[in-house]
């Protein structure tokens, strides 16, 4: 059994413990700073929990030791502590973060590392890369890759359109930070909440506008090659408008945790919700000038003895389907993984990935 360290004890971190736990094939230790969370964590009697508080000196360098890898569904602004301690201790490490500064850094530190350094295994950075990189490396030559990912309530029920599905941290931090976009060829900051549009899937109107870091690396690795390059957010219509009117004209980007409170204090979480996906590439096969678009929806449903939600399993499933193919060897085991060097067929076959292919829709258009 591979001995698994999973530092964070919310909803994704413990969906990724009974995920893998219930294989039988990892032996899963859940770490969290606070006994309450550990408590209430809905946990198969396999996985083992530990109170700790990771920002100490040496703390999780220990709690690291002989282990196999190291999981991090902790906010974003301990993705950098929790690579700098398995760099120490030579594990192998994963992320779900859509920061890109903490991301820089895990790269940096797998230059030197002696193990594996895999960011941003989730959803969006995650497997939308690992979908649009698929689709890209069917053409000749590239002229546009759009990407668009949304966890949405299935019944709304306020003004905001929206019900709380994900970290609030991390929420709020991809709606005020810059977001890297292609734009005539180059490589360029736009800013977040901007370039709205809106599109219909299945008879239902939705928009989309610009948030930071669902890009993941791939701007860097399509840089030169495209000539539009973009990722934005799914929401019902309207949202974006009051967010920008809360983070603008209200200033609450500059006082994030008055905008936390109210968040988790006014809009209620759901287990009703839906992951849409959807990635449009264009470009020329053989002379001509084509478009593949990849849509998929994705609901709640049962993982093992718990309804989980539809962003707990995508996200969940991911990172699990990834350490599965790291311990299977199908991925390099030291130095920096990005998620477009993972083949999309291989994460659709294995047994976590089969999470997206159970409900896969991939409709194919020519132009």
């Amino acid at each position: 059994m591979k001995k698994i360290v999973i530092v964070g004890a919310g909803k994704i971190g413990s969906t990724i413990a009974e995920m893998l736990a219930d294989t039988g094939d990892y032996h899963v230790t859940l770490v969290d700073r606070s006994a309450a969370q550990l408590g209430s964590a809905e946990l198969p009697a396999s996985v083992a929990t530990l109170e700790l508080d990771i920002e100490a000196p040496g703390v999780l360098e220990a709690a690291l030791a002989g282990k196999f890898a190291v999981l991090s569904a902790a906010p974003f602004h301990l993705t950098t502590r929790i690579a700098e301690a398995a760099a120490s201790a030579d594990v192998h490490y994963l992320d779900l973060t859509e920061d890109v500064v903490s991301t820089r850094r895990v790269k940096e530190l797998a230059r030197s590392g002696k193990s594996a350094f895999i960011p941003q295994c989730g959803l969006a950075p995650g497997f939308i890369s690992i979908v649009a990189n698929d689709l890209a490396s069917r053409f000749d030559t590239l002229e546009s890759v759009r990407m668009r990912v949304g966890a949405l309530p299935q019944y709304p029920s306020n003004a905001l359109n929206y019900n709380l599905t994900w970290s609030t941290d991390g929420v709020i931090n991809e709606y005020c930070e810059p977001c890297e976009a292609i734009v005539e060829g180059e490589l360029v900051e736009v800013p977040p909440l901007e370039e709205r549009e809106e599109f219909s899937l299945d008879g239902v109107t939705y928009e989309a506008f610009n948030t930071s870091g669902g890009l993941g690396t791939l701007a860097e690795t399509l840089k030169g090659k495209v000539r539009t390059l973009n990722y934005r957010t799914i929401r019902y219509p309207g949202h974006a408008a009051i967010m920008k009117a809360l983070l603008n004209d209200l200033g609450l980007r500059h006082r994030r945790d008055v905008l936390k409170d109210i968040f988790e204090s006014a809009l209620p979480a759901t287990l009703q919700d839906v992951v849409i996906v959807f990635v449009t590439v264009s470009g020329r096969k053989n002379g001509r000038l084509l478009q593949e678009t990849y849509a998929n929806k994705i609901y709640s449903r049962r993982v093992g003895q718990t309804v989980r939600s539809a962003i707990q399993i995508t996200t969940a499933s991911g990172i699990c389907a990834v350490l599965d193919m790291l311990a299977g060897g199908s991925l390099p085991a030291t130095g920096f993984v990005r998620q477009e060097d993972i083949a999309l067929d291989a994460f659709l076959a294995n047994r976590f990935g089969r999470a997206y292919a159970q409900h896969e829709m991939v409709t194919r258009l020519a132009s």
